[in-house]
């Protein structure tokens, strides 16, 4: 049976760690390098590090800050935030980033996910989509760009399926309902995702127990579950977490 993933993910604004609850007041929380290189020696399967201001003040990748988490880490690592361009792409993964996240610059710009995908494979790049209830949305979700603070016309499943179909190799779902709130992952968004497209899916946004996670990976049919305040601030470690899925009937690497 396949491996559930637990992956760590890394809010940075101004070079620092930042935590925010549904994207608003977000808080320093630390320096990157160092939280980076502690979850991988507490064992988590995968990073990710999201760049939160980057597409709203238009600029592109902090590639030295990257390549100084992607030397501490020796685990598959994802960089989001204001990769607009392939040139964007390339000097991220020569930074030491395994895969790209693209958010608001593939609703912007969808052809960036088809060409990612052929230029550098369908592994590389990561469709990652902030998503809130929308009872206007055929899916009745609705995508919202720029950290959550500029609403699309996109419906969440449609968008899935579409940036599937261009190339993307994964999808990191994040409910904005959810996002910081620690009252569990938003499982019926994340369901109807996963069992609607042939890519792994990431659930994000609200995960505050073990029990959280273990929900959202077996009634979610999430691939993997994206943590934050949970390792951030409220005591929890990676291994720890693995061990109590474990107990509860997860599939976890330990």
């Amino acid at each position: 049976m396949l491996k559930k993933r637990i992956i760590v993910c890394l809010d940075v604004k101004d070079g620092r760690t930042t935590k925010g609850v549904k994207f608003q007041n977000n808080i320093d929380i630390g320096n990157p390098v160092e939280m980076a290189k502690k979850y991988y020696e507490q064992g988590v399967d995968e990073l990710v590090f999201y760049d939160i201001m980057a597409s709203a003040r238009g600029r592109g990748p902090i590639l030295d800050l990257i390549s100084r988490v992607a030397e501490q880490v020796f685990i598959p690592f994802c960089v989001g935030g204001g990769i607009g361009t392939i040139e964007d792409i390339r000097s991220t993964i020569l930074a030491g980033a395994e895969k790209v996240s693209l958010n608001s610059q593939a609703v912007k710009n969808p052809d960036l996910i088809h060409e990612g995908a052929r230029v550098f494979g369908n592994q590389c790049i990561v469709l990652g989509m902030d998503a809130a209830k929308d009872a206007e949305m055929p899916s009745g979700y609705r995508v919202y760009i720029n950290g959550g603070r500029v609403k699309t016309d996109l419906d969440a499943l449609e968008w899935a399926k579409k940036a599937v179909s261009l190339g993307a190799g994964e999808i990191v779902l994040n409910s904005i309902d959810a996002d910081g709130v620690r009252n569990g992952y938003e499982l019926t968004v994340t369901k109807m995702i996963a069992e609607n497209v042939s890519v792994p899916v990431i659930a994000s946004g609200g995960g505050g127990t073990p029990q959280h996670l273990a929900d959202v990976l077996t009634q979610g049919k999430a691939d993997a579950a994206l943590i934050a305040s949970m390792v951030h601030s409220m005591g929890y470690t990676v291994d720890g977490i693995k061990r109590d899925l474990d107990k509860l009937g997860v599939p976890v690497r330990l």
